[in-house]
């Protein structure tokens, strides 16, 4: 493993304005939504009498849709040359769909709401993603996807902290709770409308016309498929982090007190993404995704074979560890390996192919934990593992270093 110490400026303070921005973007839409997510399946149940199978259906309707929008979204920023464009429509969806959440009096409107949220979900992931690679150095690409993880991770806890506090304060006031997720989802839209500068298109930028032909995704390249097929084989060793839930509560942990599993593993992962991505940008990407995979690997031999609190608390440890050191850094080799007039496209097909597995990897889980207990999931996550790491030496032929 050699640290490349010469080269341009690096460091926090070396990152374009717009990653920074694009951060607190992500940020602050994640805290909106995350207080209304953690509280709509019970207030669902017990306010409106919404059985427990609906919530299962809406929520698996919302996040394929999210999936499958990804993809058209992507191709369609390829094809316009316009990233924040898209981006920004994303963003305003889930934005101007907030307020129905606190108005809406029965579940249709929910439903409407949930899936239209989705949808913008979908329609900015991989225009968000493309632009991050855009605007961010060659140099310090790994850095800018690490940063931008880690600020939407901090989002991610700190809305349902929010949530557990507003509650308490407003005695269990769901739609008080509702209305004020609803400003952080407006700061959000207008950071990006106004922090946000997508840079001019390189005039000798091939432009595409049909995204998503044939002729076209063949052109992503081998080096980019690996990448994809390397994550697909990775996200069924991950699978859902609700198995992360299932497992605090079954060492007998208080209800009240499950949710903090998710805590301690959104800590680790938000502490770890920027650094990981700082570290790729100096080392061979491949050997940090390796230690990503290592951390995983422990994670899930520690959870298959612990029994008490401290065991699993020590297993979300490692899995947030594990996040860190992989999701930043697979849209990173993303980025590095698909040529840059085909991004969007790219990043749109990675999160359609790697969505599709997690809820096969999911179902699998469940499966195995119905018939073989928690440690017949975690064991297989960990077979999982083993896997992805050989096909790493396959893969692994020199350091990310990608085409402007």
């Amino acid at each position: 493993m050699t640290v490349d110490a010469s080269g341009p400026q690096r460091g926090w303070r070396a990152l374009p304005a717009g990653i920074w921005a694009l951060g607190f973007v992500s940020l602050f839409m994640d805290i909106s939504s995350e207080m209304i997510h953690a509280l709509l399946p019970v207030y669902m149940v017990t306010v409106l009498g919404t059985s427990v199978l609906t919530v299962g259906f809406i929520e698996g309707v919302a996040e394929a849709t999210a999936s499958i929008t990804k993809i058209f979204s992507g191709a369609l920023s390829d094809w316009l040359g316009r990233r924040k464009l898209l981006a920004g429509v994303g963003y305003g969806l889930a934005a101007f769909t907030k307020p129905i959440f606190p108005l809406a009096a029965t579940v249709q409107w929910l439903i409407a709401a949930r899936f239209i949220d989705r949808v913008g979900k979908g329609i900015r992931g991989a225009p968000r993603d493309a632009l991050v690679a855009d605007i961010s150095p060659a140099h310090l690409r790994g850095a800018s996807f690490g940063l931008r993880q880690s600020l939407d991770t901090i989002g991610g806890f700190l809305g349902p902290i929010g949530a557990m506090v507003l509650m308490w304060l407003t005695a269990d006031h769901f739609k008080a709770v509702f209305w004020i997720a609803v400003i952080p989802a407006f700061i959000s839209f207008g950071l990006l409308l106004v922090a946000v500068r997508e840079p001019k298109r390189p005039a000798n930028l091939r432009r595409v016309s049909m995204p998503l032909r044939r002729a076209e995704l063949a052109r992503l390249g081998t080096d980019y498929w690996r990448v994809v097929a390397v994550a697909t084989v990775f996200t069924f060793a991950r699978f859902s982090e609700a198995f992360l839930v299932l497992r605090a509560q079954s060492t007998g942990l208080p209800l009240m007190l499950v949710p903090a599993v998710m805590v301690v593993m959104s800590v680790a992962y938000a502490a770890s993404a920027y650094p990981a991505g700082v570290l790729s940008d100096r080392v061979d990407r491949y050997a940090v995704l390796t230690i990503g995979l290592i951390f995983l690997l422990a994670a899930d031999v520690t959870l298959a074979f612990s029994s008490g609190v401290a065991g699993v608390g020590i297993g979300a440890f490692l899995w947030g560890l594990h996040m860190g050191f992989t999701q930043g850094l697979l849209a990173t080799l993303v980025a590095d390996t698909a040529a840059p007039e085909l991004r969007g496209t790219a990043f749109g097909m990675f999160n359609l192919v790697t969505g599709l597995a997690l809820l096969v990897a999911s179902l699998v889980a469940g499966a195995l934990w119905d018939v073989f207990g928690p440690e017949g999931t975690f064991l297989a996550g960990a077979g999982f593992t083993l896997l992805t790491l050989a096909g790493l030496l396959f893969v692994r032929k020199r350091p990310g270093r990608a085409t402007q």
